[in-house]
């Protein structure tokens, strides 16, 4: 059963049509890759997921749910969350407050509760702090909690800003560019990370990429976009021997 559907997406800029009749299924816990040469929309499609544009056509499903032109915040509560190329973390919170901010779909009290001190602000913080903690364990940065998010080393950045994603308990991770400005041993390491993080979690993951090792070693299908289009889809292995997305790359 697919998770995500994605019918006809369209969106243009001025007279630019950044995306063209984009369609897409993901099934539930899969691996999935997008990728294409610089410029081609993938993040583009990213946006038009997550409400942050709203596409001039088409139709987004998540889990059979139309989803289409939601603002971010009901997309995220929908259940879609992403991570961004250039890290958006909370940088002059802790690694502990940056993972809690991603649990306040969840976790609630009243300006009024949160002001006057009253027993449910100390118990839901309490909930809030464990279940934080925990993330950060499975990620190794419980050690970290107390640390400022700037502080700590690019690698660590990279898997607290999915620890925050996760928070929010989504059904769909998107995961834009993670091994950006990675050296090939983290690179190895995140593949190992993105591979547990969708056998734990039990998550469906769809990810931007440029390392075709990475791609090659964890995406089990794969759709390339070029100029905004649909250049190809498939199976990994068909895809990337496809002489025209090696055209494609040849030519970026």
């Amino acid at each position: 059963m697919s998770l995500l559907e994605v019918s006809n997406l369209t969106i243009s800029f001025g007279g630019l049509r950044a995306v063209d009749s984009f369609n897409l299924q993901i099934k539930k816990g899969q691996l999935y890759g997008l990728i294409g040469p610089n410029g081609a929309g993938k993040t583009t499609v990213f946006n038009l997921l997550t409400g942050v544009y709203k596409p001039n056509e088409g139709i987004v499903r998540l889990d059979s749910q139309d989803i289409t032109g939601m603002k971010t915040i009901e997309i995220n509560k929908a259940g879609i969350a992403r991570t961004f190329q250039n890290i958006r973390l909370f940088r002059n919170l802790t690694v502990l407050d940056n993972v809690k901010a991603g649990l306040h779909n969840n976790y609630r009290y009243t300006a009024i509760e949160g002001i006057l001190r009253l027993p449910r602000y100390y118990k839901t913080e309490r909930r809030m702090n464990e279940k934080a903690m925990e993330l950060l364990e499975v990620f190794g940065l419980d050690e970290e909690a107390g640390c400022l998010a700037s502080n700590l080393p690019y690698g660590k950045q990279r898997k607290l800003e999915i620890a925050r994603a996760l928070a929010t308990e989504p059904k769909l991770l998107l995961l834009d560019e993670p091994a950006a400005g990675m050296n090939p041993n983290e690179t190895g390491e995140l593949m190992d990370t993105i591979r547990f993080v969708r056998d734990r979690f039990d998550m469906t993951i769809l990810l931007i990429e440029h390392d075709m090792k990475l791609v090659s070693g964890i995406c089990e299908e794969l759709t390339v976009l070029n100029f905004g289009r649909i250049l190809t889809q498939g199976e990994t292995a068909e895809v990337l021997n496809d002489p025209q997305v090696i055209t494609a790359y040849l030519g970026e």
